[in-house]
Order: structure tokens, then C-alpha cells, then sequence
């Protein structure tokens, strides 16, 4: 399985590509303002095309180019944060919304395709958005109403994108759990909650339901950071083991 990621973003927010292998259709993560002409040179190199893209949350620095990077193709995100599509730079409060939409190249474009996930992502098995990339989108509220864990299991072939910690699986190809974080869970650190939308006891329900639920292998990729193992963050991210 591919996965890829750039960060040439807006607020160094990571977008990633997830592919069955080289051809054929991919799932495109957080495509973040500035991420669309990136995407598309890392998508031509590996002879991908987006068949669905996925937004962990609703904040501006994770979809601003969604629009143009998904084309005709599904954009999903949940419910309760989609009321943020309307204007996700104005959603994000003061100064920082007019901060952002300064920093952001273009203009905000609502995705055409944008729905909730399907049913089925949010069922234990999770649903196949592509051809062998099957997404289990997880409710993770506590940085925004509808922050999202988005968990994909296969045989990743990453080097460049895989953590080496202690406690991580090789970054040759190996069969991982690996969980797209947004903005829930750092290196080190777990997402702000002083945004609109956010909230102190949400965000601690939903770190101790992940630490109860992932297994200590599970990958964590981040929205900003490098991406991380649970077990490396259990034994030294003050948050978690809280």
C-alpha cells in the first residue's frame, strides 16, 4: 500500500495519500490551503488519481483546497463540522481566521461533493472509499464538534512518512495500523481547545476512549508534527498519560 505526504501547506498542515499501489485511485487526507499543486505532482509520480478525498476536521488549514484537489470526486467529513464549510476561516474566530485567509494563496471554494461519511465508515469494519483502501472513520470531538480519527490498516510501504521510535514497526513495508490524528493527537502534545467548537471535557473523553481502544502499535500521523506511535506517547506525552 502507498502512502504518501506533503506539508506544502498553509500553517505546515500535513496532507497525505493513501493508494492501494502504484495506478489506480487514492484517498487523499487534509488536502490543506497550498497542498493542491503538491498533490498533483505527487500523484502524476505515482500514477494515482483521487478518487475520494477525507477531512479529519473542519478547520480551514485541513480542507481550504479541497475543492480543487477533489474535482468531481466525494469529500467527506462529519456532520457536525460541516456547518464550518459555509466559511471555515471566519470558523475559526479572531484574529486567526483573518490571519489565515491572508496567508491562503486563493479563495475559499466549497467542495461541490461534500457529504457525511458513509454509514459504513463508522462501523467496525470500516468501509473501501477506493479500490483497497478501506477508511474507518472514528468520532474524536474535543478540538472541533466533529474531529475525526481516520484509521486505515495494510501493508505500508512509507519510509518517508512512518516514525522511528521506539516501540514503532520498521518503516519497510509491514502490516501497520496507522491513524490519520488531525488535530487530536501530537508528538508530544493533543490538539487546543480554546477554538470555537472546542471543549476541555471533550477532548479527555476522546484521549481516554483512544487509549483504551488503538493498540500500543498503532502509527499516529498528525495534522502538524511528525507522525508518532501510541506506545512512544503513552510512555512520554504528559496529555496521555494523564
Amino acid at each position: 500500500m502507498q502512502l504518501l505526504a506533503t506539508t506544502s501547506t498553509v500553517l505546515d498542515t500535513n496532507c497525505f495519500v493513501v493508494a492501494p499501489d502504484t495506478g489506480g485511485d487514492a484517498v487523499v487526507v487534509d488536502p490543506g490551503a497550498g497542498s493542491a499543486g503538491a498533490l498533483r505532482e505527487l500523484l502524476d509520480a505515482h500514477e494515482l488519481r483521487v478518487g475520494a478525498v477525507v477531512l479529519t476536521h473542519g478547520h480551514a488549514d485541513h480542507l481550504w483546497d479541497a475543492a480543487e484537489v477533489a474535482g468531481a470526486a466525494p469529500v467527506y467529513l462529519a456532520s457536525p463540522d460541516h456547518y464550518r464549510l459555509d466559511d471555515p476561516a471566519a470558523a475559526l474566530g479572531e484574529p486567526l481566521g483573518s490571519m489565515f485567509t491572508g496567508l491562503a494563496a486563493t479563495g475559499w471554494q466549497r467542495p461541490a461533493t461534500a457529504a457525511p461519511f458513509p454509514a459504513g465508515c463508522l462501523r467496525e469494519g470500516g468501509a473501501e472509499l477506493v479500490p483497497g483502501v478501506v477508511v474507518r472513520a472514528v468520532p474524536a470531538p474535543g478540538h472541533t464538534e466533529g474531529s475525526t480519527i481516520l484509521l486505515v490498516r495494510g501493508d505500508m510501504d512509507a519510509p518517508d512518512v512512518l516514525p522511528e521510535l521506539p516501540g514503532a514497526a520498521p518503516a519497510a513495508a509491514a502490516e501497520h495500523l496507522v491513524a490519520f490524528c488531525g488535530d487530536v493527537i501530537f508528538a508530544g502534545s493533543v490538539g487546543r481547545t480554546d477554538l470555537p467548537g472546542g471543549d476541555e471535557r471533550e477532548m479527555a473523553a476522546t484521549l481516554r476512549t483512544l487509549v483504551r481502544a488503538l493498540p500500543p502499535s498503532t502509527v499516529l500521523l498528525p495534522g502538524h508534527g511528525p507522525g508518532t506511535v501510541l506506545s512512544h506517547e503513552l510512555a512520554t506525552n504528559p496529555h496521555l498519560r494523564s
